[in-house]
C-alpha cells in the first residue's frame, strides 16, 4: 500500500456538512414558528377570562338590585346612587370601574355596556321581568357577552 492514501480517513466532506446545516437550519425553524404562535397566543386565554370576571362582577352587581325603583326617583345618573335594575341600562364604562365609580387597576383597554330590556320588551307584556345583557370588550379578544334575568318577586 502506498504512503499517500489514508486507511481510517475521520471527518466529513464538504456537502456532508452543508446538508447537515441545511437540515438542521430548517428543523429549528420549523420549532420556533411553533414557539412564535403559541407565545403569541398565550395571553388570549387570559384576556379572555379577565373579561369574562368583568362581565360576571357587573352582572352580579346589577342583579342584586332591586326590580324596581325603592325611591320612586328613577334616572339616577351617578353609578353609586344606582338603587334597581333599570338605572344600569346604557351604562358605559371604559375603563371598568367598581361600584363607587373608581377605574379598576389594569384593566384600561376593556370597555363595559349594559343593556337592560323590560318585560314588555322581551316579546311578552305580561312577562314581569328585566333582561340584564353585560358585554365586555377587548381590542384584542373580541367579546363577552353574559346574560341574566332580573323577575319581580
Amino acid at each position: 500500500m502506498s504512503k499517500g492514501v489514508l486507511q481510517n480517513q475521520k471527518g466529513v466532506t464538504l456537502i456532508e456538512l452543508v446538508i447537515t446545516i441545511v437540515v438542521v437550519g430548517v428543523a429549528v425553524a420549523g420549532i420556533l414558528a411553533a414557539f412564535t404562535l403559541t407565545t403569541g397566543k398565550s395571553a388570549d386565554p387570559m384576556v379572555q377570562r379577565q373579561a369574562i370576571a368583568v362581565a360576571e362582577a357587573y352582572l352580579e352587581e346589577i342583579l342584586a338590585k332591586p326590580f324596581s325603583d325603592p325611591d320612586g326617583v328613577s334616572g339616577e345618573t351617578d353609578r353609586d346612587l344606582f338603587d334597581d335594575v333599570l338605572d344600569y341600562d346604557g351604562l358605559t364604562d371604559s375603563p371598568p370601574q367598581n361600584q363607587s365609580g373608581v377605574n379598576v387597576a389594569g384593566l384600561n383597554d376593556y370597555t363595559v355596556n349594559v343593556l337592560v330590556v323590560t318585560g314588555a320588551n322581551l316579546g311578552n307584556p305580561a312577562v314581569n321581568a328585566h333582561r340584564v345583557v353585560v358585554r365586555v370588550t377587548h381590542p384584542a379578544n373580541g367579546t363577552v357577552e353574559l346574560v341574566g334575568f332580573r323577575a319581580n318577586y
